[in-house]
């Protein structure tokens, strides 16, 4: 299991929503956009709200990818690892589920959770950063601000 740099944590803490992609036994690839996520002692946990095609796909190849960004910063992470479902019965549901239902207020129910041991991660930066490498994040904040209408 890869340990991940505290700039990765912080990242997933402040982000909302990430895709999440996985793989049939075929390799048909899907994604699908998560919000209920989190690092969760030295794994990202996601809890499976409404994941059918998800949950099979990791039971025939558990390949995973996951990448997220701070919208207005334009910067984030690309995971990739191997995924598990973790059932009810599991005795590490209970301790995952807590920390996920605190996340969905109790608005959202799940019956399994995915459980991802990263084996690889890379920055996901704006192209801006890099043809204009003095590009600070409130520069790029203000542009993106006035981008989306904020």
């Amino acid at each position: 299991m890869m340990q991940l740099k505290e700039e990765i944590k912080v990242a997933i803490g402040d982000c909302v929503l990430c895709w999440f992609a996985t793989s049939s036994a075929d390799n048909i690839p899907n994604v699908s956009p998560k919000e209920i996520f989190c690092f969760f002692e030295g794994y990202i946990i996601i809890a499976n709200i409404a994941s059918p095609q998800t949950v099979k796909n990791i039971r025939a190849n558990k390949n995973v990818c996951l990448s997220f960004i701070d919208i207005l910063k334009q910067k984030g992470f690309q995971l990739k690892g191997i995924a598990e479902i973790i059932e009810k019965p599991s005795k590490d549901f209970s301790r995952m589920e807590k920390v996920l239902l605190h996340l969905t207020e109790g608005n959202f129910p799940f019956t399994t959770i995915t459980k991802i041991t990263i084996t690889s991660s890379k920055p996901i930066i704006a192209p801006k950063y890099l043809l204009y490498p003095h590009t600070t994040e409130q520069e790029q904040i203000d542009s993106a601000k006035k981008s989306y209408g904020f």
